[in-house]
């Protein structure tokens, strides 16, 4: 059986691998990955306008991995629409990438429970073989935290390199062309920054449970026999 200070640290692992688990799943559930703002560049030219009358023309766009929102201003008030990434956005965007962003993801909240599951059972008792113990719990991790570098990376490339707001922004706009004029991360994006991070706690956690601390010996008292005590 584990010691008391080994239980503690891999039940408190276990912990950080289900909230890392919950982390990407409502990652990828919310649409609030990317936010930013959209100038309608067409209306804006149709009426000349100047810097206090653009304001009459940039709207806000909003999107995850499968769905989104934007509000088009384009000179004659808001509308609002929502929009899907599957089935029909995604031939328009860099579809490898995407589907390879929402891959790693699923691979990663896989890797995220095996990590769970084995720490727990690191937890109860000391595995009879090497890898479902701490050098296990760390592969589990490693890959995890890994898949989950790897699509927040992709969606960065994809946010910057192959201009995912712009293509969405512009998704079956046949008249007005829309211009980023900002994009910002929001909080499902750093929600899997953070389940990444709560992997790496996890890798210190389990080499802090390799080591082993040095026990504290109290020093037992020397007994004085004397001749009188032989005696008796």
């Amino acid at each position: 059986m584990p010691g008391c200070f080994k239980k503690t640290l891999f039940a408190l692992a276990s912990l950080i691998s289900f909230a890392s688990f919950i982390l990407i799943a409502v990652a990828m559930g919310t649409p609030r990955w990317m936010t930013g703002k959209i100038l309608c560049k067409t209306g804006a030219d149709l009426v000349n306008a100047t810097d206090p009358e653009l304001v009459k023309f940039i709207g806000e766009i909003y999107y995850g991995l499968f769905r989104g929102g934007k509000i088009r201003q384009c000179g004659l008030g808001g509308r609002r629409s929502k929009f899907t990434i599957f089935p029909h956005m995604v031939k328009k965007l860099n579809t490898g990438l995407h589907v390879m962003i929402i891959m790693f993801l699923c691979v990663a909240i896989f890797f995220s429970l095996v990590s769970f599951g084995f720490c727990i059972l690191n937890a109860i008792k000391v595995p009879y073989r090497a890898i479902k113990g701490p050098a296990g719990v760390c592969l589990w991790n490693f890959l995890a935290g890994g898949f989950i570098a790897l699509a927040v990376t992709s969606f960065m490339a994809a946010v910057k390199l192959h201009h995912l707001t712009e293509r969405i922004a512009n998704f079956r706009e046949n008249v007005f062309q829309f211009v980023i004029l900002e994009e910002r991360f929001e909080d499902c994006f750093w929600l899997c920054v953070a389940s990444a991070t709560t992997h790496a706690v996890n890798l210190l956690l389990i080499a802090i449970s390799g080591i082993n601390f040095p026990k504290i010996k109290t020093k037992t008292e020397e007994a004085n026999v004397t001749a009188e005590d032989i005696m008796y």
